[in-house]
């Protein structure tokens, strides 16, 4: 198969799931099994043909309810999904609730206000076909390193909250979890792991929405303000999640309660 081939147009999650696909995500060892979920026949084709010239083994399905069955009785690696008959964004956090594996999604949406309702809702990652077969196997590689990246991380605890990076929770003094979305996490994420380090801009955007996106900064504007809302004692003047502006984003732990 040619690598420039482009195809045809046509509540938390469960933390053991990253562990089982980093550990058995497959059916004959060292390779890695992805789910590929689109009604589109030609397209569902396509793309399972490039998953297996990339080393894949695929499971493929014909529609998303065949997908969440099959999502229950397989063990997989990662989904590729074009979610285009149902509310893409209500599957993928249907998704979410049953699965922490990499969610990919392949999809004719050209919005890109689209795009980011995806990302926000769980997604890892999001093409717009048609697309490279290297770009696709590019983006999968990816979204599995992030996955199988071990996360043991130690609690970071400031005056005003507790963050749980391994853990996925951000917890207030009393005990009560604050709620962040699944991109806000992925920022959270980001910037927790540099504390007292500016982020630029590009770069985070790069870690968070991929290559494409590295000057969407409004992104970070719109998704930071709400992190704020959330976090901060006075979001208009925050002491923790710091913008530079032209920059980038900084996390300051500060000095910690007690």
């Amino acid at each position: 198969m040619a690598t420039t081939s482009r195809m045809s147009t046509p509540e938390r999650p469960h933390t053991d799931d990253r562990a089982a696909a980093r550990a058995g995500g497959h059916r004959a060892s060292g390779v890695l099994t992805v789910l590929v979920a689109d009604p589109d026949q030609r397209c569902r084709r396509t793309t399972t043909a490039a998953l297996r010239h990339g080393g894949y083994i695929v499971e493929s399905a014909r529609s998303t309810r065949e997908a969440l069955s099959k999502l229950r009785r397989r063990q997989l690696a990662a989904v590729v999904v074009d979610p285009v008959d149902v509310d893409p964004a209500e599957l993928i956090r249907d998704l979410r609730t049953r699965t922490e594996i990499p969610i990919i999604v392949v999809s004719n949406l050209v919005q890109e206000h689209d795009r980011v309702a995806l990302l926000d809702a769980g997604a890892d990652d999001c093409i717009s076909k048609p697309f490279g077969v290297e770009e696709l196997l590019a983006r999968i590689r990816a979204a599995l390193r992030r996955a199988e990246a071990p996360r043991d991380d130690p609690p970071v605890t400031t005056a005003d909250f507790v963050v749980d990076l391994s853990a996925w929770r951000l917890r207030r003094p009393d005990g009560s979890d604050v709620q962040l979305t699944p991109t806000e996490w992925r920022i959270v994420d980001a910037l927790v792991r540099r504390p007292d380090r500016v982020v630029g801009n590009g770069a985070l955007l790069e870690e968070i929405w991929g290559a494409g996106a590295r000057l969407k900064t409004h992104y970070l504007r719109v998704h930071m303000a709400a992190i704020r809302r959330k976090v901060e004692p006075d979001p208009a003047h925050p002491r923790y999640f710091v913008t530079y502006p032209g920059l980038g984003h900084m996390f300051r732990p500060g000095d910690k309660a007690g």
